[in-house]
């Protein structure tokens, strides 16, 4: 079956315009076009849309995905390429994990914090609230965090 790139956006929760971009900047060279010249997108042509997808949600630049496709274009002989730029991106992103999860533990914390000092009308009552007096969850959290 083949779509229109309405049809595609559409299809993929992105706009027309996301996957005029996309074929500009060359990352999606495989679309076949019509005599007219229109887009026409095949069932295959969605699965590299959500790899495009996925790897701008991982925080990969465009000239970096524009690169991979590339690669991948040329063949075989950039296998270890493609794959020496997924590890990196994966470490990237576990980097970026680990920052989120630093994040979430403090924003846990405040919300305990908050939540305290609300029932207690005092900020002076959490502040002052020795370890063990606090959940263990709490106390967990406040260990990780430099607060």
């Amino acid at each position: 079956m083949l779509y229109t790139i309405s049809e595609a956006a559409v299809k993929m929760q992105l706009t027309s315009y996301t996957l005029r971009y996309y074929d500009r900047e060359g990352l999606i060279p495989f679309v076949e076009r019509s005599a007219g010249g229109i887009r026409m997108f095949k069932e295959k042509d969605f699965e590299w849309i959500q790899l495009i997808e996925c790897m701008k949600a991982a925080g990969m630049p465009i000239k970096e995905i524009k690169q991979f496709i590339d690669w991948y274009m040329e063949g075989n002989s950039t296998l270890k390429l493609r794959r020496d730029m997924f590890y990196e991106r994966k470490k990237i992103v576990e980097e970026q994990i680990e920052s989120l999860k630093k994040t979430l533990d403090t924003i846990k914390y405040k919300c305990w914090f908050y939540d305290t000092a609300v029932d207690a009308g005092t900020t002076s009552v959490p502040k002052s609230m020795k370890p063990e007096d606090m959940p263990d969850e709490i106390r967990e959290l406040k260990g990780k965090i430099d607060l």
